[in-house]
């Protein structure tokens, strides 16, 4: 089974969620519907700009970890152009 780091961007309110899954496509539509609680305070369209793959789910969390403490919009917006990511 694979798992999944993923950054999520809502371009309306230039937000960006990170988090870790083993389902992509199941993942990025519970944040369109409102069931994430972070994810639902914002109308628009969250899309999946950056993903990466790994075998456990332990190593996905600790690429989370990691990428959430760049807590930088710039860092998130360069590291999605390098993707060929649009999920959502």
């Amino acid at each position: 089974m694979n798992f999944y780091t993923y950054i999520a961007h809502n371009s309306k309110h230039n937000k960006f969620y990170i988090g870790q899954t083993d389902n992509l496509i199941r993942r990025i539509n519970e944040h369109n519907s409102g069931m994430s609680n972070y994810t639902s305070k914002y109308d628009g369209e969250w899309k999946i700009t950056y993903y990466e793959t790994f075998d456990s789910r332990s190593d996905a969390m600790k690429r989370e970890k990691f990428l959430k403490k760049q807590k930088n919009k710039e860092f998130y917006t360069n590291i999605g152009k390098t993707s060929d990511a649009d999920i959502g």
